[in-house]
This record gives structure tokens, sequence and C-alpha cells, in this order.
């Protein structure tokens, strides 16, 4: 089970850039593992934003395409770098982390993983202001 912690939230105006991070405990045993961010705005349901497989393979929402960049640094802490913020973009953003399967690294995974095992962290919040 991996824990993790957010940060790097804020306001901010459209068009504006934030970089989120995520440490998640017990770095390396997450080094092969399938890492990634979801959110949720305000009233609404906890969607996915972007994934990073083992492989350094990612996946993005179509509503975060071309602006939002996932990695991952060689200490394991994930990012998400988010440019041309919308406020649309505004929620808690999340991030999550599960052990490498012989599967797809999807936000259902992802989801499923953190809710099974109580790991999701306490979030971070964006403010995006037109």
């Amino acid at each position: 089970q991996v824990h993790v912690v957010e940060s790097g939230g804020g306001s901010v105006q459209a068009g504006g850039t934030l970089r989120l991070s995520c440490t998640p405990s017990g770095v390396v045993y997450t080094r092969d593992y399938c890492m990634g961010w979801l959110r949720q705005p305000p009233g609404k349901a906890r969607e996915g934003v972007a994934t990073i497989d083992t492989d350094g393979s990612t996946r993005y929402s179509d509503s975060v395409k071309g602006r939002f960049t996932i990695s991952k640094d060689d200490e394991q802490t994930l990012y998400l770098q988010m440019n041309n913020l919308e406020p649309e973009d505004s929620a808690i953003y999340y991030c999550a982390a599960d052990a490498p399967r012989d599967s797809p690294c999807t936000f259902f995974r992802l989801a499923v993983a953190a809710g099974l095992h109580n790991t999701w962290g306490r979030g971070t919040q964006v403010i995006v202001s037109s």
C-alpha cells in the first residue's frame, strides 16, 4: 500500500501555470508502479486527469491533452505540469498509485486501489479565475 502527499496547488488566473507534486511513501517500492492524477471539481464526481506507467507511457483525459504533462523523477516523485489553466480545471487534485499488474494503468485501476486501501491523500486545491 502506497500512501501519498499532494502539494503545489493554489489560485491563478486563466492562462496561468501550476506544478503539482505527489510524494509517495517508500519510493523504492513505487519505482515500477502505475501512478496518476485524478481531480474532483466542486459538486462533481472524481475524474481522471493523467497516468504514467512503468515504461513511461502516459494517458490524458481529452480535456487536458496538450495543456498538462505528467512525469516522474528519479526519486519517484510524481508531477503534474499544468499550463494554460482554465476555470474548468478548478478542483481538488489527488494522486494515486498501484503495484505492478498485468493490466493497463488506467484511472479506474488507480481509483479502485486507492479506495480499497484508503490511500487517497488529502489532495491539493487548484482554483482558476477567469
